[in-house]
């Protein structure tokens, strides 16, 4: 019950800054079953190395290749997360910073309420992070992206009382467009939520081991 009045405090505030924001330009937020129903559909995790992931993000955002093949040829730096269930999210953030603007609290508010689902419990989940292709560097692309997803990962902890240990931010800025046949569609920068793992199982609680009985002083003759 306080998972829950965690959720719909959290939500609660979302809406109520998004209705401070006033009507006009309001997105309309996906509804918590349509999320749960992109994400619960869940195989197999994939053999990702996420800290190895970012390195090489940025490593391959600093690089000056000679032969680049462009935006609309270059590799997906992690093609197997496109087998992961996923949902993308129209967040609307400043330009080019990591502030999420009002009129997506409530589909960020939607999104936590989903994670909470019974059905979605038992996994973990990764927040990516994209940008499309514009006048700006790759790596500033890149860390922006990440700031992106840090942000989305802060707002579930710390308004929406989801556990950190269920969430994996990462960026991949320019490196993983989601329509590599338009590298500046808005559409690329659109954020993602994956089902990305089963949570391991907890060991159950042994009782406490009885401590061994003192032994008595030999008597004395």
């Amino acid at each position: 019950m306080r998972r829950a009045g965690h959720i719909a405090t959290g939500i609660g505030i979302a809406l109520g800054l998004a209705l401070l924001a006033g009507g006009a330009g309001a997105q309309t937020a996906p509804t918590r079953d349509d999320i749960v129903g992109k994400l619960n559909h869940f195989e197999e995790a994939p053999e990702l190395d996420l800290p190895a992931l970012k390195q090489q993000v940025m490593e391959r955002a600093k690089a000056r290749i000679k032969n680049d093949p462009g935006p609309v040829n270059r590799p997906l730096i992690a093609p197997d997360l496109a087998k992961l269930p996923a949902f993308n999210a129209q967040i609307q953030f400043d330009a080019d910073t990591p502030i999420i603007q009002p009129e997506s609290y409530q589909t960020v508010g939607r999104i936590a309420d989903a994670l909470v689902h019974a059905s979605l419990l038992p996994y973990t989940f990764l927040i990516v992070g994209h940008v499309e292709s514009n006048q700006k560097t790759r790596e500033a692309n890149a860390i922006l992206s990440q700031r992106r997803a840090d942000a989305i990962r802060d707002v579930l902890v710390n308004t929406f009382k989801i556990s950190t240990k269920r969430l994996q931010p990462i960026g991949l800025g320019e490196e993983q467009f989601l329509d590599r046949a338009k590298p500046t569609s808005a559409i690329n920068g659109q954020l993602q939520i994956l089902t990305f793992a089963k949570l391991p199982d907890e060991a159950p609680a042994h009782p406490a081991a009885p401590a061994p009985a003192a032994k008595k002083p030999a008597k004395k003759h």
